[in-house]
């Protein structure tokens, strides 16, 4: 298939993308918090179709850095520009003292791309997970970061962090990666970011997302699961790309529900931990929460399990 992206959006959106309009007590409520501290959130910038549904249930995803990004991804409705080193040095506080209040069970916190810091932001971001498990010791944090321009020693400042699941987008497959994404950013560049991850802490739970619905073929998608899973991936999900705004890529194809259902066995019968796959499915959308709430607390108790023996073992031999 010819690479497809760039012509113009002749689509019509079919029935099975029609979504509610967000409301609720407890979408009103978590607004009403995020509002008065001045936090920005991916789920209001990027116009997720998820939102009410999510906050609704008691899950947010947090935008941190602020609302302006560095990159120009052709696919992101999330503002460009240059934040000239700006950044708020009580966000991490702002941001788990908000956490804490809503009581929330899962959080994913996010950030735009920050090439304008010398660090990319890592550090900042890192202070951010630390401040909220140390405020919040019982909600579950994914983070959802940027690519670091694939620098292994930022990448591993965040998973030092040791937020429970560690998430990075490709995106798209290997072959759309130029038309879709920032030049800055690139396949295999956050194939490193997630291998980084998993070599440093083999613990650490590894995601990402593809957008389905922009040229792709199906051998691309299958290439693109092999790579994610010699590389260890732990959680994969397919989501159908929507174009935010007329300057924005035109959506090349909308995906069948039943096609994403192929998608999702496909990659469950790969050995991907958890698969969520669907037309409004994004990278942080809830449905895989429960799953990775059951299995991260497992985790924890056997982790408790062991030390409890090794300390037995060791008092034992004492």
């Amino acid at each position: 298939m010819s690479d497809t992206v760039g012509k113009k959006a002749t689509l019509r959106k079919p029935e099975w993308l029609k979504v509610r309009a967000p409301s609720g007590e407890n979408y009103a409520r978590i607004k009403e918090l995020l509002g008065n501290v001045k936090l920005a959130t991916v789920c209001q910038e990027a116009k997720c179709p998820n939102m009410a549904e999510c906050w609704s249930g008691g899950t947010a995803t947090i935008m941190i850095m602020g609302d302006t990004c560095t990159r120009g991804c052709k696919f992101c409705h999330v503002k460009t520009g240059n934040p000239k080193g700006v950044l708020d040095p009580l966000e991490p506080e702002k941001v788990g003292y908000s956490i804490a209040q809503m009581g929330l069970e899962y959080v994913v916190i996010t950030s735009v791309d920050r090439d304008d810091l010398p660090d990319q932001g890592s550090s900042h971001f890192a202070r951010t997970v630390r401040t909220v498990k140390k405020l919040d010791q019982h909600v579950i944090v994914e983070i959802l970061t940027p690519d670091f321009r694939g620098d292994t020693e930022l990448v591993q400042i965040l998973a030092e962090s040791k937020p429970d699941v560690f998430a990075h987008n490709v995106e798209t497959v290997e072959r759309l990666q130029k038309s879709v994404r920032d030049p800055r950013a690139g396949y295999k560049q956050s194939l490193h970011v997630l291998d980084t991850v998993k070599k440093y802490d083999p613990t650490r739970f590894t995601k990402t997302s593809l957008m389905l619905g922009l040229g792709e073929t199906d051998e691309e998608l299958m290439q693109t699961l092999r790579d994610l899973r010699a590389i260890d991936c732990d959680v994969v999900t397919f989501g159908q790309y929507l174009q935010p705004t007329l300057r924005h890529l035109p959506v090349i194809e909308y995906v069948t529900p039943e096609k994403f259902q192929f998608w999702q066995k496909t990659a469950e019968g790969m050995g991907f931990l958890y698969v969520a796959s669907g037309p409004l499915v994004r990278s942080s959308y809830r449905a895989g929460e429960f799953f990775m709430k059951g299995m991260i607390e497992r985790q924890k108790k056997d982790q408790a399990l062991k030390a409890s023996q090794i300390e037995g073992n060791t008092q034992h031999g004492n």
